[in-house]
């Protein structure tokens, strides 16, 4: 467990409600935001920006403890991954609107949230994701998210192109609570067990602080089919003993959830220091050790030293912390605040029950455990805000904001130990080599001014302009108009209108490995380097967005409320990971200058039919389009109780409106740089809709929560080996969640409930794609789409008991 606590906390902005004053239905329009706007006393249904209230109560409902899963139990454009390649498995990311985990800017308490330094790669839809590891923020600190929906790089920078994500930490000053809980899924694995405390203090007359702090243990889950290869030696008679290895037929364990053990600790504090100033601090902390199992090596492998074959497991020991510190005031009629935040993600790699080959076959020996390597990133953050209320001459008050930021950036990459990277490496993941290390920071300047008009009563007008100067990209100028019209107390009308900029993660700018398969090696190349360069690729340079949206609010009555917001987000330069494109495909060389590529980057791969690379470039333009629905309605069934019901939807449409021409050194090969793969990883491997029906019953001591959720089909090409591409779909699909929770005492509370009380699971993948798969070698384990939203392990239940003071 974490036995230190850092020093914490207040959020900027929030209020000092506790969680238990926080609304319990999923999201409620009636609440004060902080999020898009820098003036206080905002209500959500009032925002010319729609903005979703995520209560503590409704995270709670979820039934998961894990902040992404629960999200996006309650948000509809938020999805998370069900599985990650490589590393990424350790790491799982989620995104807003269809498009990628980096566009989408994550705050706590209004402030920026470092990303991690684990950079998903491999061609898959969340290629390139570095944005923050929601899995070190405990549940049980937050007393509310705040969802922006709308682009709004004018307002907070770089990344808020799909949205921002707030989360108010709680700042209660007394009282508290204990949890245990546990869960598996259906087919008996994935177990999850943990406990978490909350308690808050009085600080002085008003000033608190609160702490949380949580453990948590999540098991491996196995939801693949068998291993190809093995059963192929079996039918034919040429191993007929491989029948007896150990966990047949399910011997390869790759496709499944990677086990972690997790401890968070988050605080959150604020003291008045007199004369309308006020101290505060927050911050969060964790260690996760987490590993993933590679794919089965046969007992061909090596059988000098795994006669029954052996599972290598990759490692991530993950370390990560934010601390913010600031202090805020009134001077002259002005409300100001002064921050700095850091943080920072390091994490160390390493391979266990493994072996290098090449090392063995060279020198007679191999270790079975390596280490690898490691990578870490950091940000420094420091911000200067400063806002005031005006009369004006003409007739009507002007609101103004403004500030200054400061940030700086840093990513390195540590080469691993000489075994690990000796010639092809250590099974599974090579260690980084002295090629790949490399240490890389930037700076970036900002200044910002924010107008808040309203020439009637009734009309609500805001301007926002952003100057940025990044020390490796230069400077550009970012703006944003928003509008909001009411015509009655009960409709009203709002658009927004925003340009944007995304200056590239330092991650995807310098990040390089390989990933090895039992007949595959692929190395994720930097866009930086003289290697990519021989293929044609240039630096990655920044991308430009423009977003436009317009929505109605309507709240009828005091117990319904209606919001509907069509979007369109326009993508230029958009950075994206490429297709696999091959140097040897099938055994035969393919690309001459791919290979030479390799080569000049340092890698030695192996002896495989396939090897290649992947790469991200600026190398096309998207655009899309959707609908979100917000819709809340309360019934009264007298002394029986209550039930709130909602109803949240969003429609999500991605399309590539310009690709960059491929290099001629690798159209010479007769490949592209965007195959079918790597288009519909953008355009369809998110859901085309999502609704999400529930209602919360509460009655004396009881509440029962039922919820619906309808997923769009998704879809993915996938490129086996043959040659052609094949079309994996995962279908039209309805889930079911239930909650019910008793409060058996005033200070205890049990609670039981099922995610996907059905075990629903998404159609299985191509089956003459998968054929083609096992024929070239791949055990042809994953049975079902790796981007299903959700997921690919079924059904989950779980049991949890609260104590509170």
């Amino acid at each position: 467990m974490i036995v230190w606590v850092a020093a914490a906390v207040a959020a900027q902005l929030a209020t000092a409600d506790s969680i238990a004053s926080q609304p319990q239905s999923s999201t409620d329009t009636d609440t004060i935001i902080v999020t898009g706007t820098r003036f206080s006393g905002l209500h959500a249904k009032d925002s010319a920006d729609p903005v979703q209230i995520v209560s503590a109560g409704a995270l709670r409902q979820a039934g998961s403890p894990d902040l992404n899963d629960a999200l996006s139990s309650i948000v509809a454009s938020f999805n998370t991954q069900a599985v990650g390649n490589d590393l990424a498995n350790e790491t799982l990311a989620a995104r807003l609107r269809g498009l990628s985990p980096n566009h989408t800017l994550v705050l706590i308490n209004g402030k920026r949230l470092h990303g991690t330094a684990n950079l998903s790669i491999l061609s898959s839809s969340f290629q390139g994701g570095a944005a923050p590891d929601l899995h070190f923020i405990p549940l049980s600190s937050i007393a509310r998210i705040e969802v922006l929906l709308d682009g709004a790089a004018a307002q907070y920078g770089s990344d808020a192109v799909a949205g921002v994500i707030n989360i108010i930490l709680n700042s209660a000053s007394s009282g508290g609570s204990a949890q245990v809980y546990a869960g598996q899924y259906f087919q008996g694995d994935g177990e999850t067990v943990g406990a978490s405390a909350n308690a808050g203090l009085a600080l002085g007359r008003s000033g608190f602080l609160n702490l949380t702090v949580e453990h948590r243990f999540h098991d491996y889950s196995n939801a693949g089919g068998r291993d190809q290869r093995v059963e192929r030696a079996i039918a034919s008679g040429e191993h007929p003993e491989w029948r007896d290895l150990n966990g047949y037929p399910r011997v390869n364990k790759v496709f499944g959830d990677a086990r972690y053990t997790l401890d968070i600790l988050a605080a959150n504090a604020a003291y008045p220091l007199g004369g309308n100033l006020e101290l505060y601090a927050f911050g969060t902390a964790g260690r996760k050790n987490a590993g993933g199992f590679a794919n089965f090596r046969l007992p061909t492998r090596l059988p000098q030293l795994y006669p029954d074959g052996f599972t290598p497991i990759d490692r991530l020991k993950s370390t990560d912390y934010s601390m913010n510190l600031g202090v805020r005031g009134d001077l002259g009629g002005w409300t100001w605040d002064l921050s700095t935040s850091y943080g920072l993600n390091h994490n160390r790699v390493e391979v266990t029950n493994s072996a290098n080959v090449d090392l063995f076959v060279d020198t007679g020996a191999t270790p079975p455990d390596f280490y690898n390597g490691g990578f870490r990133a950091s940000q420094w953050t420091s911000n200067l805000d400063v806002s005031r209320q005006f009369a004006t001459a003409l007739g009507f008050p002007v609101g103004v904001a403004g500030g200054f930021e400061y940030r700086r950036e840093t990513y390195a990459l540590r080469a691993g130990d000489e075994a690990s990277r000796y010639k092809a490496g250590s099974q599974s993941f090579p260690g980084f080599s002295l090629t790949d290390a490399s240490s890389h920071s930037r700076r970036n300047h900002a200044a910002y001014v924010d107008l808040n008009l309203m020439p009637q009563p009734d009309l609500t007008i805001d301007v926002a302009a952003r100057y940025e100067n990044y020390s490796d990209f230069g400077d550009t100028v970012v703006g944003k108009l928003s509008a909001r019209k009411a015509f009655s107390p009960a409709f009203a009308l709002r658009g927004t209108a925003s340009t944007g900029f995304r200056a590239p993660t330092l991650a995807e700018g310098y990040y390089s490995a390989t990933n090895v398969q039992p007949n595959s090696a692929f190395v994720q190349l930097s866009p930086n380097t003289p290697a990519a360069a021989l293929i044609g690729i240039k630096p990655l340079s920044p991308e430009h967005s423009r977003n436009f949206s317009v929505g109605v609010v309507a709240t009828p009555s005091r117990r319904t409320s209606l919001t509907i917001d069509a979007y369109q987000i326009s993508l230029r330069d958009r950075v994206v990971g490429s297709g696999t494109l091959y140097g040897t495909y099938a055994g035969v060389v393919r690309s001459d200058s791919v290979n030479q590529a390799i080569i000049a980057n340092g890698n030695v791969l192996e002896a495989v039919p396939f090897s290649g690379i992947n790469v991200f470039s600026n190398g096309l333009d998207t655009r899309t389009r959707g609908v979100d629905i917000v819709f809340n309605f309360k019934t009264s069934i007298g002394r029986a109780g209550g039930i709130d019901w909602s109803l949240i939807g969003n429609y999500n449409k991605t399309k590539v409106t310009r690709i960059r021409a491929t290099p001629p050194q690798i159209a010479a090969s007769g490949q592209q740089l965007f195959d079918k793969v790597a288009i519909s990883n953008l355009e369809t491997a998110s859901p085309r809709y999502k609704f999400i029906l529930s209602g919360t019953y509460r009655a004396a001591r009881w509440t029962l929560s039922a919820k619906e959720n309808l997923f769009g089909n998704a879809s993915r090409y996938a490129d086996p080996g043959d040659g052609r591409f094949y079309l994996d779909q995962t279908g039209v699909k309805l889930t079911t969640d239930v909650f019910l929770e008793y409060e058996a005492t005033k200070h205890v509370s049990v609670s039981i409930g099922a995610n996907n009380l059905f075990d629903v699971r998404p159609n299985r993948v191509n089956g003459t794609g998968l054929r083609v798969a096992a024929l070239a070698g791949d055990p042809a384990v994953e049975i079902y789409p790796k981007y299903s939203p959700y997921g690919i392990n079924g059904g989950y239940y779980f049991v949890r008991a609260q104590f509170r003071l």
